[in-house]
């Protein structure tokens, strides 16, 4: 299924443990913008569902149009008004490229893992020696126990930040 939310996970622990450091909206940006490519192959029913952008060299290219999307947003949002949906205008040059490289190959390693159309370094091989590596409910449940730990620690993280705030 195209656009899988399991990927998240692993971007919610990222940022459950690095706030100001990792950008969770850059993360799932990307990892939509390359689930776009597996859509648009699944609506044209094309053999290879997961092509370019699921290869190291498209998932760094997407990983950069993430990153010059949001600095033309940004520049545009202080020009004319834009909402800021998810605090989007808050964040950094610095969080948003950790968080849409985290997104971008995190994606790549998942995806090879699961799908066996991957070839992860194309052009310079076809080799996917990712593949099977660990099974299907495995890298369910880690991408799940990760998405709990991000979520536990930013729950943790606003409990003491709000317990600050009431000394």
């Amino acid at each position: 299924m195209p656009i899988t939310p399991f990927h998240f996970g692993f971007g919610a622990a990222l940022h459950g443990t690095a706030p100001k450091t990792v950008s969770f909206l850059a993360f799932c940006a990307t990892n939509v913008l390359i689930d776009i490519e597996s859509l648009y192959n699944l609506i044209h029913r094309r053999d290879q569902l997961h092509a370019f952008f699921h290869t190291y060299v498209g998932a760094s290219l997407v990983a950069v149009g993430t990153l010059c999307l949001f600095i033309v947003m940004r520049w545009f949002a202080s020009r004319f008004w834009l909402p800021n949906l998810l605090a989007w205008r808050d964040l950094n040059i610095k969080q948003v490229s950790i968080g849409a490289a985290m997104g971008a190959y995190s994606h790549v390693i998942f995806d090879s893992i699961m799908h066996s159309d991957i070839r992860p370094f194309a052009p310079f091989s076809e080799a996917n020696d990712l593949y099977g590596v660990i099974s299907l409910t495995q890298l369910h449940l880690l991408c799940l126990g990760l998405a709990v730990f991000g979520l536990m620690a930013v729950g943790l993280r606003r409990r003491h930040s709000d317990a600050d705030d009431a000394l």
